[in-house]
């Protein structure tokens, strides 16, 4: 079982840049596929990113491919999302998720383990 704390959300004005870090403890890190998901206010909760444990592969959705990085260290226990080019769009709750698999999901039901979110909010 693995426990994930997130970090680094805030309120930016659109074009500003935000870092979200992710620390995962109680399990072996470098066994998890990781993923950010976001949620705002009335919709679904979405897919935004993911990199798998080697960090050999990562995937994006269109919404944020280009303006968004996703990383991880391993000896840290630590994914991060770096967002660059902010939009009023983006503002949401940003959740970090893990699932025991060396693949990717863009689907939230294939993960076990998430964070309690961190808000990031985009003004105009």
């Amino acid at each position: 079982q693995v426990q994930l704390v997130e970090s680094g959300g805030g309120l930016v004005q659109a074009g500003g840049s935000l870092r979200l870090s992710c620390a995962a403890s109680g399990s072996t890190f470098s066994n998890y596929a990781m993923a950010w998901f976001r949620q705002a206010p009335g919709k679904e909760r979405e897919f935004v990113a993911g990199i798998t444990w080697s960090s050999a592969f990562t995937y994006y959705a269109d919404s944020v491919k280009g303006r968004f990085t996703i990383s991880r260290s391993n000896a840290k226990n630590t994914v991060y999302l770096q967002m660059n080019s902010l939009k009023p769009e983006d503002t949401a709750v940003y959740y970090c998720a893990a699932r025991p698999r060396q693949i990717i999901s863009v689907t939230r039901y294939d993960y076990d383990y998430w964070g309690q979110g961190t808000q990031v909010t985009v003004s105009s």
